[in-house]
């Protein structure tokens, strides 16, 4: 099944992206490689482990997730452009004994599974951080493979 079949089977409709919040763009691409800028999540700020819960920032980074999609659909047209997801790294501002990282991910992780499927599966990087831009309390990245 297709990755915008899919969407549309998850109920999901993505999302217009804004204008990059800095000297930046959303993607580059190197070859068959797109490199994703690091999104956060729109209007939420505080730190996990202090202001957020584990399953508060996981649904937080399931919404970055979206946006990530969202700017796969912008750059390609498709979805279905895609062959694999390759790496994702997630940054997450917590408190310095947090420790419940990797579930806070999952929340973009199965995201990305459930659209992709078997090609959605990627390696990832989870670390907790002292402090986000603006707040913010996730920031993930991405590294995509896309068909020639």
């Amino acid at each position: 099944m297709s990755a915008e079949k899919r969407l549309i089977d998850l109920g999901i409709a993505l999302q217009e992206l804004p204008a990059p919040a800095g000297n930046y763009v959303h993607v580059v691409q190197t070859g068959n490689l797109l490199f994703l800028a690091g999104k956060g999540p729109r209007g939420s700020v505080g730190k996990l482990g202090i202001d957020l819960t584990v399953a508060q920032g996981y649904e937080l980074a399931r919404s970055v997730g979206l946006v990530l999609l969202a700017v796969l659909r912008q750059e390609l047209g498709s979805l279905d452009r895609v062959s694999r997801v390759v790496k994702v790294l997630g940054l997450v501002n917590a408190s310095p004994d947090f420790e419940n990282h990797p579930e806070v991910m999952n929340g973009c992780s199965d995201l990305l599974v459930k659209v992709f499927g078997e090609i959605g599966k990627h390696a990832r990087t989870s670390i907790g951080v002292a402090s986000l831009p603006y707040g913010i309390p996730i920031e993930i990245e991405a590294i995509v493979e896309i068909k020639p």
